[in-house]
């Protein structure tokens, strides 16, 4: 829904159905209680999540129309995709499979380029719209670092050509289409710093020579292109668990002009050991779950950081000198602990009262998509646990939590 502080929305990616005739239930089932709840007298946004399979049916003309047609009856319109699972998300082993197949392959490439067909065919006239996409790839993939940068220069390859096509898109139809790359730990860009370092030395200087051949313009015209074009993805979550500070964050995108595509509103789980509990470590196997990738990210007293690509290496490990734990699992934003458990809510928080001052994107999408995998003590049913987190994201933006 359309707030002062940019378009409100959730991610559909918290609920099943790879294929899209099962997704269209689970929409059809909770949108409208949602909408209802959070939107009644406005249209309501949706992110929609569509897997590989899903977006190859929706190219199907009569899908197409069948869920534009439910989309205008029930007020409720779509400006953002998320493009990062490519494959199964729920009910299976996802862990580092989510990253495949990854930028450098075409496999990639075509789907993302799909899910902009259906972008462009669902947004209404007058708005922006973004796909949301993987860091590249995932880092552990390669056994050393010629072959990372191979598969970097391939993936980066493949993203100027989405550029390009996105330039294309809007010439012929005047839609501004953005990528929205999404910062993740482990993966190869896994945190801000490592997005801009990749954005202005490799993809800038690749990019900027193609669009200036391709139009004809000059080195300044051509750059703004590719920037509007190609965004981040700010993922409050990732940023938490790599420990990045938010004032900082944004001040480095400032800098370099680097345009945020959209943020992604969600909580990740976090662990004081300054508290000095013996039963901490046994609280947070609980998280311990096979589905998917629970990085953490470790602070020692002195401040520096040690990293494990998955929650068993971490408990394995034991919490030795930690200070604090930070670990990737996407937890309810309305929740600020859990026990003797706490989440990084206040990260969020600082987050989005720094978009509030300045507004840096004009998407907010709550991406809780873990729901079904929590300990069953902290869950509530579906609707209900959206409905939570779009008002509470709301009643920030209204000064209401005060």
């Amino acid at each position: 829904m359309k707030t002062k502080y940019g378009y409100l929305t959730y991610c559909s990616n918290i609920h099943p159905g790879e294929s899209w005739s099962d997704h269209f239930l689970h929409l059809k089932s909770h949108l409208p209680k949602i909408h209802q709840s959070v939107s009644p007298e406005a249209p309501m946004g949706l992110g929609l999540r569509l897997s590989n399979e899903a977006s190859l049916e929706l190219m199907d003309p009569e899908v197409m129309a069948e869920w534009k047609d439910w989309l205008n009856k029930e007020g409720i319109y779509v400006f953002l995709i998320n493009g990062f699972p490519y494959g199964g998300f729920h009910e299976t082993v996802v862990k580092e499979n989510v990253y495949r197949p990854d930028w450098a392959t075409k496999e990639r490439f075509d789907y993302t380029l799909r899910l902009f067909s259906i972008l462009s065919e669902l947004l209404p006239d007058g708005m922006e719209g973004g796909v949301s996409t993987p860091p590249l790839s995932y880092f552990y993939f390669d056994s050393n670092e010629f072959l990372r940068k191979e598969r970097i220069l391939s993936a980066t390859e493949q993203i100027v050509n989405v550029a390009i096509h996105l330039i294309q898109m809007k010439l012929d139809r005047g839609q501004i289409l953005h990528l929205d790359i999404e910062p993740e730990p482990d993966g190869i860009l896994g945190n801000v710093k490592l997005w801009v370092e990749w954005f202005l030395s490799d993809f800038l200087p690749m990019v900027v020579p193609r669009i200036k051949t391709m139009l004809g313009v000059d080195r300044k015209v051509a750059e703004q292109m590719a920037r509007d074009h190609i965004r981040i993805c700010l993922d409050a979550c990732h940023a938490a668990v790599s420990f990045e500070d938010n004032k900082s964050i944004l001040s480095l995108l400032a800098e370099h002009s680097i345009q945020v595509g959209r943020i992604q509103i969600s909580s990740a789980l976090k662990i004081n050991f300054l508290k000095g509990t013996n039963s901490l470590l046994d609280l947070v196997s609980s998280f311990d779950e096979p589905t998917y990738l629970h990085q953490v990210l470790i602070q020692s007293e002195d401040k520096t950081l040690e990293s494990f690509p998955d929650l068993p290496q971490a408990i394995q490990n034991g919490k030795k000198q930690s200070v604090e734990w930070r670990i990737h699992f996407h937890v309810p934003v309305f929740l600020e602990s859990y026990g003797l458990l706490s989440s990084t809510q206040k990260e969020v928080l600082e987050l989005l009262n720094l978009q509030k001052q300045t507004k840096f994107t004009n998407a907010l999408e709550v991406e809780t998509y873990t729901w079904g995998v929590l300990p069953k003590e902290v869950q509530i049913p579906v609707s209900e646990s959206i409905i939570r987190e779009l008002q509470w994201v709301q009643s920030v933006l209204e000064d209401k939590n005060k």
